[in-house]
């Protein structure tokens, strides 16, 4: 039975808390595997630590009512445990790191990351901002206390995209990794197509939840770049940073822009491309032959140009509730396996 401590509690922890709900009984049967989640933190919305578990049908339902406080009274159970003791004193097993991404500094994260390290425990993130800032320095810290660092979930949601690019691709050389890692400039470029402007298409991805109300990092390619950064790190061992990368969003593409393209036989994309030297985020008109070219709305995908196998792409979705988090759950079967091998 893996204990799990979840720092933050939002839509993509609460995508794992219902799969765990949903499925334990399958996952019991057919995979051997157990989860319990013992503690919870929230910037805001309390915290609860239970050694026995928590029940997660009374979690959700007091996260929907606004706040953690509306949590049931039961014995051994604590409130209002700050995260780092949460980290340091509970008895999980995993630290599930789910909170909002500090691209800048990658911190509270970063600090919870090295604690629960120094706690014994395994990290499994979701939270893109500590591994764009200090991926070498985490896997270090890892390696250094015997437990594991897992991040499936912070590209592409629960695609395999990490997987694929270090487990299933590890006997080739992967000389380029290229792709549409950002769901909504993919979803608005997809819109401008069909005739809508990129205001138009931008308020209605706004609407739908695809875009945030600010939705600069999206739109002006930093999200992607993070993403880009955390596969350059884990496939080739870059020691990259924002400031390496050259970035550039697609607020600046018309809609006559996209017409021509069109007119063309082409389709403009916001590509995120990563080498061993270097890489880049930009807007690139693809012809309709490139598989990227026909990835629409919000999906994602990777290409891994390869010497064995040539390229390589998967296509999937790069965000969403259960979708995001499945790649929490893949992460912690992972765990399951090796500590079962």
């Amino acid at each position: 039975m893996l204990k799990l401590a979840l720092i933050g509690f939002g839509f993509v922890a609460q995508g794992l808390a219902e799969i765990l709900l949903h499925r334990a009984d399958e996952l019991r049967a057919t995979l051997g595997f157990a989860a319990q989640i013992v503690a919870v933190s929230t910037r805001s919305r309390g915290a609860l630590y239970r050694p026995d578990g928590l029940v997660i049908d009374e979690l959700l339902t007091a996260i929907h009512q606004g706040h953690l406080d509306r949590y049931p009274e039961v014995v051994g159970l604590e409130r209002g445990w700050d995260t780092l003791r949460i980290i340091a004193e509970s008895n999980a097993d995993v630290m599930v790191e789910a909170s909002p991404s500090n691209f800048q500094t990658g911190k509270p994260a970063l600090d919870y990351c090295h604690a629960a390290f120094e706690a014994g425990k395994h990290v499994v993130l979701a939270n893109k901002g500590p591994l764009v800032v200090a991926y070498h320095d985490l896997l270090a810290h890892a390696q250094q206390v015997g437990k594991q660092l897992r991040f499936e979930a912070t590209v592409m949601a629960g695609t395999p995209t990490i997987h694929i690019g270090t487990q299933a691709l590890a006997g080739c050389h992967i000389s380029e990794v290229r792709g549409i890692l950002n769901g909504t400039t993919n979803y608005i470029l997809t819109q401008m197509e069909s005739g809508m402007s990129y205001a138009d298409a931008l308020a209605q991805a706004q609407r739908l939840g695809y875009a945030e109300a600010d939705p600069s990092a999206d739109v002006d390619g930093w999200d992607a770049a993070a993403k880009a950064l955390i596969l350059a790190s884990a496939v080739f061992g870059s020691r990259l940073t924002m400031a390496d990368l050259s970035v550039k969003g697609i607020s600046g593409i018309t809609l006559e822009d996209v017409q021509d393209a069109k007119a063309n036989g082409e389709r403009w994309k916001l590509i995120a491309r990563i080498t061993p030297a270097g890489g880049s985020v930009q807007p690139v008109r693809l012809p309709l032959t490139d598989p990227l070219a026909g990835v629409l709305r919000v999906n994602n995908a990777v290409t891994y140009a390869t010497d064995h196998l040539g390229d390589v792409t998967i296509i999937g979705p790069g965000a969403g509730r259960s979708q995001t988090g499945f790649g929490l759950l893949a992460d912690l079967l992972a765990i399951h396996r090796a500590e079962h091998h």
